[in-house]
């Protein structure tokens, strides 16, 4: 099963999928548009071509886990997703991922210019990561599922 997570932005979003066995991330993308509908456009071609099963998309919380200033919007674009791809859209806590994803960048030794490139796509697996942990947990505590 392959699962898409997306780091929605205002000029970038970034873009992570998982291997077929959903178990770790095995392509990223940044679509580079600040056109909500682009997005979505280039979004719904890449769960045709990838055969996506699951959609997941990062929402912005606060420190404090209550929702931050731009959830509504997040909420809107999820919800547009689901009925432009048909799938549904789970919405994952995205709390420092953009930070650690500069993190990441910098440790690997990429310059400060080179990070917008691909800061949205590094964040966006980091979201994947951290769901398909969480799959994985489920799976031990409730075994698996037929």
């Amino acid at each position: 099963m392959r699962i898409m997570a997306i780091d929605y932005g205002d000029a970038r979003t970034g873009v992570a999928i998982s291997d077929l066995t959903g178990t770790m991330t095995g392509f990223t993308a940044v679509i580079q548009s600040r056109r909500e509908e682009e997005v979505l456009s280039q979004l719904v071609q890449l769960i045709s071509q990838r055969q996506i099963e699951e959609l997941v998309v990062g929402f912005p919380r606060n420190m404090d886990g209550s929702e931050g200033p731009r959830a509504e919007l997040y909420r809107s674009f999820a919800q547009k997703l689901e009925e432009a791809s048909g799938l549904p859209v789970r919405l994952w806590d995205e709390r420092r991922t953009t930070i650690e994803a500069h993190n990441i960048l910098h440790e690997s030794g990429k310059r400060m210019k080179a990070h917008k490139k691909n800061v949205d796509a590094v964040a966006a697996s980091l979201i994947l990561e951290g769901y398909l942990i969480r799959k994985r947990m489920e799976t031990v505590e409730n075994g698996p599922q037929d």
